[in-house]
């Protein structure tokens, strides 16, 4: 038994006396235990439980309900969320750790440099502005993180809501990978010096960041908290894999989501009401604006002068908050853009069709 189903003698031991496993017949007089060949498959499956930590509580709950089959995956995927949540926290934790020991390796007085185009660094900020906070109770999400990587940098902003991702390559780079969380107003004004082509030299050091223009020199303190983990959003849906890519003509997207055009869906946020956007994809892979009887049982129906019109049915769909699908376009600033929809749980990316390294996120807004 323990040949064929991958677990040891002692584990065998172990699972019959924790009530987990036990074998078909026991010999009174020798203590010897018999399991049947219908045990095998019940086994095998314990032992690859236990190779990913699952608690024998839950074992054995998966073993009395294997008659179930949709129960049991219900329990393997509720298994399966912890184990990814408990990863992003080591992540999470172990980057921590290795700040630290950057802080011991390197002097505090070393910093990172690097230079970028004007245009390049006014391009990525403005992709990523309209996702900054301005929440007095969250002043972690009241700037602009800026990644430092060998090719370049990244800027990242987020309100919770939504979450914008934005990179520019850069000529040259100096030093170790850094980060630093910049107050929105000291980019506000970085802003308003970047000029076409014209160089920018950003210095990320542990408590300055500085940007420096041929005209100007601007020097700020990083704000003191920790940025949120926005990795953990970026999982297959919001990078292309498994999710449905539409490309729309972003001027007919915006006229279909006009006031008194697009159909009306109203949801309350801290007792503010809001418009939500309904996007859907019919089968044959047209986005359409569309009310909520276009999902729920009903024939859909396309919003007069929308990307695209009424398919076959719809295949798949989101909800969003209007105001923030019209910001993400102007923040695209190109004249199409790809959408990525995968599901109405899921959140919906938009990206420029030929640029990875540019993406915002906007998250669902549940309507069932």
């Amino acid at each position: 038994m323990a040949r064929a189903s991958g677990l040891s003698v002692s584990a065998l031991r172990f699972y019959d006396g924790a009530g987990v496993l036990m074998p078909a017949e026991v010999d009174r007089s020798t203590g010897y235990r018999w399991y049947a060949t219908e045990q095998i498959g019940p086994a095998r499956m314990v032992a690859g439980l236990r190779r990913v930590g699952m608690p024998l509580a839950e074992i054995t709950e998966v073993l009395g309900h294997r008659a179930d089959p949709p129960a049991v995956r219900r329990l393997l995927d509720a298994h399966l969320r912890r184990l990814e949540d408990g990863l992003a926290d080591a992540r999470r934790e172990l980057s921590r750790v290795h700040a630290l020991l950057d802080q011991v390796e390197l002097p505090r007085a070393t910093a990172t440099r690097l230079t970028v185009p004007g245009s390049a660094l006014a391009a990525a900020y403005d992709a990523v502005r309209f996702a900054v906070s301005n929440a007095a109770d969250l002043p972690m999400l009241n700037g602009v993180l800026i990644e430092v990587e060998s090719d370049g940098l990244r800027l990242v902003a987020t309100d919770r809501y939504r979450l914008a991702v934005a990179g520019a390559a850069a000529g040259q780079v100096a030093g170790h990978p850094a980060r630093a969380l910049v107050p929105v107003a000291l980019f506000d004004q970085v802003r308003t010096l970047l000029v076409d082509e014209e160089p920018v030299t950003v210095t990320v050091a542990p408590d300055t960041i500085i940007f420096e223009t041929l005209a100007q020199r601007l020097t700020a303190v990083p704000l003191d908290y920790d940025f949120p983990d926005y990795r953990r959003l970026l999982g297959d849906q919001v990078r292309g894999h498994g999710a449905r890519r539409v490309t729309v003509d972003v001027a007919a997207l915006r006229e279909a989501l006009a006031p008194g055009v697009a159909p009306t869906v109203v949801r309350e946020q801290d007792g503010v009401p809001y418009d939500v956007a309904l996007l859907a994809v019919d089968d044959a892979g047209t986005l359409a604006v569309v009310g909520e009887e276009a999902v729920f049982g009903l024939e859909p129906t396309a919003a007069p002068g929308g990307p695209g019109g009424p398919g076959t049915g719809v295949a798949g769909y989101v909800g969003v908050n209007r105001e923030f699908l019209l910001d993400a376009l102007d923040a695209g600033g190109q004249a199409q853009l790809v959408l990525e929809l995968d599901g109405p749980i899921r959140p919906l990316a938009i990206r420029p069709p030929t640029d990875e390294r540019t993406f915002s996120i906007l998250m669902p807004v549940r309507l069932s």
